[in-house]
């Protein structure tokens, strides 16, 4: 599908989203405040282990239960840290459009790469609702956005026709995480995506075959905690090296598995402690591992 000169070049954008992308998980003090130290230590561990990016407030960071002054310092905190290294794209999505908006307003987004925003959660648009929200979401910055598309958490699943006329419509929508986990969905949306549009994975287990139809790479949680093996695993398979990739696929996948087996960070914050990289803190609702999924991701770490 051929766009426009301009649009061409905007999709261009996207490309620096290829490979794999880190959703960083929100270290807390045993008091429950952010934890700084240790943010910046996970920080420098993603990238000394082979990220291409980070993602910053995404759900994997607990967003919910942060506060607006708490994100706007982790993200500070971030890029301060991250000095340059690699991208920092920002989480920035909800389902309250005028809000969303709002707070691209009021965020300092100076040295962000770009913008992760969710399809609208609980209120359940249909695909022109959904059409809509985000395209007054894009014409709200010129910032490069990364749709996400992850229908086991918000109930509305964006298809494939929907995030094609947003791409075509709105330049600076140059890529899209998919993690609807559906395979035929996957494939007709590459098929169809416009010149230079970005397909990424959100589905740590289905990574390297969604990369052998065409996915341009993924947002890991995995890639949090199990890095170097992830990354490589993801760069093998963009390589074409799909014995290497496969492989690495198989020895990574139960411990994959029970990274959510109770939730998502529960897992990843298990491994991170057992790492001594942060204490092993979450905010209610959610509550660390329990005793049973401990010894298996140690069993795990173990072998």
């Amino acid at each position: 599908m051929e766009r426009s000169k301009g649009l061409s070049a905007a999709a261009g954008m996207g490309s620096i989203f290829r490979g794999t992308g880190v959703a960083l998980v929100t270290p807390f003090t045993s008091h429950g405040h952010v934890d700084f130290k240790n943010l910046a230590r996970l920080i420098d561990h993603v990238i000394e282990n082979g990220v291409d990016y980070i993602v910053a407030l995404g759900t994997t960071a607990e967003t919910p239960t942060l506060s607006s002054d708490e994100k706007k310092e982790i993200l500070t905190s971030v890029l301060n840290h991250t000095a340059g290294r690699v991208p920092v794209v920002c989480g920035m999505g909800g389902n309250n459009t005028a809000e969303v908006i709002e707070q691209i307003g009021s965020y300092n987004l100076d040295g962000v790469a770009g913008l992760l925003s969710v399809v609208p959660y609980y209120n359940r648009p249909g695909q022109e609702g959904i059409y809509q929200h985000f395209k007054a979401i894009a014409a709200a910055t010129p910032l490069p956005i990364i749709l996400y598309n992850v229908p086991g958490r918000t109930v509305a699943n964006m298809l494939p026709a929907t995030v094609i006329r947003i791409a075509m419509d709105c330049p600076n929508v140059v890529a899209i995480k998919e993690a609807s986990g559906q395979m035929t969905q996957c494939m007709e949306l590459i098929a169809n995506r416009p010149a230079g549009f970005v397909v990424l994975s959100g589905d740590d287990n289905l990574v390297v075959p969604q990369i052998a139809i065409g996915m341009d790479g993924v947002i890991s949680v995995a890639a949090n905690c199990y890095t170097n093996g992830f990354c490589r695993m993801v760069k093998a398979a963009l390589d074409g090296d799909f014995a290497e990739a496969r492989k690495l696929h198989y020895q990574l996948l139960p411990g994959i598995d029970l990274l959510f087996a109770e939730g998502n960070p529960v897992g990843v914050k298990e491994v991170l402690s057992s790492m001594d990289l942060m204490r092993n803190v979450l905010r209610l609702p959610l509550v660390p591992a329990s005793e049973d999924l401990s010894k298996k991701l140690q069993a795990f770490k173990a072998q």
